[in-house]
């Protein structure tokens, strides 16, 4: 598919790509979702690659405001860094390109996505896009967008 193409930079998404959060985020959000009296197994597959507060304010539940909850959720999920770690390969891979030429995008906000990276223990890039860095999150292209801009290239390449 990509034979013969050159790419001017790589933007990586965290969680699953880079970084295997996933047992971590997902005992905050089961505890959350208990809490919201919410079917824990259905609702957890609707909680990666998108912001805490999309997710939350996509379910209206009633008298919850998901700005607080997205900030809760936040601080549980900074106090709860045990079995991070790094995808296979990862970190050797990263550390082998320019650094100005990659970034990390994002649905996590910055707090927990350094945590995270320090946690999982690849380099920190020189680019990161989170959440709190564009109004529309992921699906929406903002992110990558704003990831290129910032290392100086356009998106199509």
């Amino acid at each position: 598919m990509f034979a013969g193409r050159k790419f001017a930079a790589l933007l990586f998404d965290m969680d699953g790509t880079v970084v295997n959060s996933i047992a971590a985020a997902e005992r905050v959000w089961a505890d959350w979702a208990r809490r919201q009296d919410l079917d824990v197994a259905a609702f957890l597959p609707t909680i990666h690659g998108v912001r805490a507060i999309e997710t939350i304010a996509r379910l209206a539940l009633p008298g919850v405001d998901p700005m607080r909850e997205a900030d809760a959720l936040l601080q549980a999920e900074v106090a709860d860094i045990d079995g991070i770690l790094p995808i296979a390969g990862a970190a050797a891979f990263l550390a082998s390109l320019p650094p100005e030429r990659w970034a990390i995008v994002t649905s996590a906000p910055r707090e927990l996505a350094l945590l995270r990276i320090a946690a999982a223990g690849i380099p920190l890039p020189a680019t990161l896009v989170a959440a709190e860095d564009v109004s529309r999150g992921k699906p929406a292209p903002d992110c990558f967008r704003l990831a290129a801009e910032r290392l100086g290239v356009d998106a199509r390449d």
